[in-house]
């Protein structure tokens, strides 16, 4: 008798596929014109293909232990590493929710047929507080509902308009009309007349200095979260074949939604007008008044802000449980260890929506919403890309230190294999870290040095906490977080 499989390669890949795909990075890699190829290329060869298969081995290697990142690294490097990749992991979540919210509100504006609405900070700061407090009062009541929102959030929220909008830019080619990403940017035009060149759209992007690929940072994180399904690497027949097959799939349908949608925004909305919370729907506008619909656009509208809330209920309770394991493992105070009746962890998870309180002000008092979107974009990319610094690391020494450690999958070619596959994530990481410092020259960032300030300082905040509280950690915080 055949041994039965309790997961296809088909059926991990789209899990991952749900996990990394997001219409609000759209608009951002549309922006970039037909250099948008280079960098999801770029992102899928230096960082989405190398994160699958280094956490496959980890999460594989590590199932007994419930897998994350907490145990991978805590095996490499200690507890005190071992916590600070598993809060780098949540904190960078909840820097997360006021730019995934922020689209929320864009896409809201059109169904209140107000788009001007998408340009004003008071306006997008206001539905990020109001969205995320609700979420988390009906995440704390356990209700089923959160489970239903994010459901069928994925379903109508996304894939329907993501499909959808690739259906209407092949529409919109074919019967001839113009082309926007075939045109420059305006940037790139400036920058090839003074190099005396004539302005042309570019596969490869015109790189005058590190700000000019300063959103290779932001599409990096488009393609994160890959490590979340690792753990499942154990559960295919035959891990060492079918995994890597799951994960270039996978890499081929994601290659191909951000391609294909991306270009569908570009094809209609000039570069220069494309706003990166709004443009998704600057975009549906353009192409459903145009093939004389546009009574949907409200729709699409309410559509895209229900899968952009429905992501944040998906989200706002995982991350939160594995630092909640860590308060129970005696790692941070006992009072974050406190959950409700529900078994909700209701401290954390009012701390970090008073964080993303915080947060979403600077929505208040900056002009431009894309430069705070951007913002905290680059500041949740930089948390996360080292975090991944971490589990890069780990799987390298972790090949030396414990050889013979189970292993349910292995990145193929021994130590040399799991150092090159490694060594190329870590180049990827490192350069897209290093960019993310960088102002982007196509966004109107004013101040430069108020820009890396906060990028800098929200770095060394989010990063420094972690090994402080380390630093003052007691031992009756495992005692009282047991009891």
């Amino acid at each position: 008798m055949a041994k039965p499989k309790s997961m296809t390669v088909f059926t991990l890949s789209m899990m991952t596929v749900a996990a990394v795909v997001s219409l609000r990075g759209l608009p951002m890699m549309a922006k970039e014109g037909l250099s948008m190829i280079f960098y999801i290329l770029f992102a899928a060869v230096m960082f989405l293909i190398p994160a699958s298969l280094v956490a496959a081995e980890l999460g594989g290697a590590f199932s007994d232990k419930g897998g994350g990142v907490y145990t991978w690294i805590k095996e490499a490097f200690g507890s005190r590493w071992g916590f600070t990749a598993i809060w780098l992991q949540w904190i960078q979540n909840v820097v997360w929710y006021p730019t995934v919210l922020a689209f929320a509100a864009s896409a809201l504006a059109y169904l209140f047929m107000d788009p001007s609405l998408a340009d004003s900070g008071v306006y997008t700061g206001i539905v990020i507080l109001v969205c995320y407090w609700g979420a988390t009062f009906l995440t704390m009541a356990g209700a089923d509902i959160a489970r239903s929102v994010t459901k069928y959030g994925v379903l109508l929220g996304t894939l329907l308009p993501g499909v959808f909008i690739i259906i209407m830019g092949v529409l919109w080619v074919t019967q001839g009309n113009p082309i926007q990403f075939l045109e420059p940017s305006s940037v790139v035009a400036a920058a090839e007349k003074l190099a005396g060149e004539a302005p042309h759209a570019r596969l490869f992007p015109h790189i005058s200095g590190l700000g000019s690929v300063a959103f290779l940072a932001g599409i990096i994180l488009l393609f994160a979260g890959v490590e979340v399904h690792a753990v499942h690497a154990k559960d295919l027949e035959n891990p060492s074949k079918q995994f890597p097959e799951s994960m270039f799939l996978a890499a081929v349908i994601i290659f191909g939604l951000f391609i294909l949608g991306s270009l569908a925004v570009a094809a209609v909305i000039p570069a220069s007008e494309i706003s990166l919370t709004a443009g998704l729907m600057q975009a549906f506008k353009q192409l459903l008044d145009t093939f004389h619909i546009g009574f949907l656009t409200p729709v699409i509208g309410l559509l895209a802000a229900f899968g952009a809330i429905g992501g944040v209920m998906s989200w706002m309770g995982g991350p939160s449980r594995g630092l909640l394991h860590t308060a129970q493992e005696g790692e941070i105070p006992p009072f974050m260890a406190k959950v409700n009746k529900h078994g909700i962890q209701v401290n954390i998870l009012i701390i970090q929506a008073v964080i993303v309180s915080v947060l979403a002000s600077l929505y208040f008092i900056m002009n431009n919403v894309s430069v705070a979107f951007f913002v905290l974009s680059a500041m949740t990319v930089t948390l996360y890309l080292a975090m991944y610094i971490l589990m890069y690391a780990a799987a390298i020494k972790l090949r030396f230190t414990r050889p013979d450690l189970p292993r349910s999958y292995k990145v193929p070619g021994g130590i040399i294999g799991m150092c090159v596959v490694a060594g190329v994530g870590l180049v990827g990481v490192s350069f897209a870290l290093l960019v993310g410092f960088f102002p982007p020259t196509n966004l109107p960032v004013g101040n430069p040095v108020l820009y890396v300030g906060l990028v800098a300082g929200g770095m060394v905040v989010f990063i420094g906490l972690p090994l402080l509280i380390n630093a003052c950690k007691k031992p009756e915080w495992k005692q009282s977080g047991d009891d």
